[in-house]
Parts: C-alpha cells; structure tokens; sequence
C-alpha cells in the first residue's frame, strides 16, 4: 500500500467525520451532552408523570389488586431543542410496573425504549409544559429505519445505550414504604 493511498483514506475518513458533525449542526440536534440543565430539569417531570400514566393499564401487576402495583419511569435526553413554546426531546425511557408482597418488592412488568417527545409551554399544567405528542418506534421492522429518521447520528448510537432500574427500584421501596435493601422478585 502506498503512502499516497494511505493519505487518500485518510482524507475520505476526516471528510466523511466532517459532514457528519456538519449535519447534525445543520439540523439543529443536541447530543445528551449538551443538553440544557435547566430545561431538561423543567421537562423531565413532566415527560416522566405522562410515560407513567400512559403505562398505566398495561401491565399484569395491576390485575393483581393485592400487590397495588404501580408503574415508575425514567427518562433520559439524548436529544433537546427549545423553538420559542416548544420543546422536541429525544429521549431514552424505562418503565417498570412494581408491586409489593411479603415484604419484598416485586417487578411485573417493563418496556425501554427511545422516544420523540414533543412539548408546549403551558402555565396551567403542572410542570409549566405539557405533552402534546409522543412517538416511538416500530416493534421489529422499521426499528432501525425510526431511530436514523427521528434522531442525530449521535441520538442513534446514545439509544442503543442499557437504561439501569437501580433508580425505579429505590423509588418503588421508598413508595411502598420498603426498606432500602428489600429483594427485588419476580411477580
């Protein structure tokens, strides 16, 4: 291989990392590191309250009235951008449905996945901002095909990324009045 040609693909690497951090300049997306703290700390309750109400319904805990299942979600931005009144996250969700018996916390149900969220400002609703859509993908084919139309280069690969329940966990005990260290089991 000649050093010339080495050169040449060097070039065509720098250049194609070049266009790519042009477009997503271009087309206005964050990536999770430059998210805004204080409007993420604004919208992030209010996108997590809507993935729990939405949850709820769906899972089998709740037709098990004695363990007053009850869902907790997360969210986390890999994308945010504010337009005046609205607001477009892309964010990763995690939703787990826990209940409780014989003194230890039970995990029913659960989904993660990415999702669009979009919002308005809105003085009346809790939060200061509303949901107005959501959307997430397909479930088998056209996954890949949502994640490339919906997200950044950077969205993309942050999407991929494993979501921890350590966080729903504790909350779920504090909920139900646990202690910190009780079980997780199967419902």
């Amino acid at each position: 291989m000649s050093v010339l040609s080495v050169r040449r693909g060097a070039t065509g690497v720098g250049a194609v990392v070049v266009l790519v951090a042009t477009g997503s300049w271009a087309m206005g997306a964050t990536n999770a590191a430059d998210v805004d703290p204080r409007l993420w700390g604004e919208v992030r309750p209010v996108i997590e309250d809507r993935l729990a109400a939405d949850s709820r319904g769906s899972g089998y805990g709740e037709t098990e009235l004695d363990l007053g299942a009850r869902w907790f979600c997360r969210a986390e931005a890999l994308e945010l951008q504010e337009r005046g009144e609205a607001v477009r996250a892309g964010v990763n969700t995690l939703c787990m449905e826990y209940g409780v018996r014989d003194d230890s916390l039970v995990e029913c149900s659960g989904a993660r996945y990415p999702q669009v969220v979009r919002l308005e400002r809105d003085e009346a609703a809790a939060g200061g901002y509303r949901v107005v859509s959501r959307e997430e993908p397909p479930d088998g084919a056209g996954y890949t095909q949502w994640i490339e139309a919906n997200f950044s280069v950077f969205g993309e690969f942050a999407a991929e990324d494993p979501m921890s329940s350590d966080a729903l966990e504790s909350a779920a005990r504090v909920h139900f009045g646990l202690p910190e260290d009780a079980p997780v089991q199967e419902c």
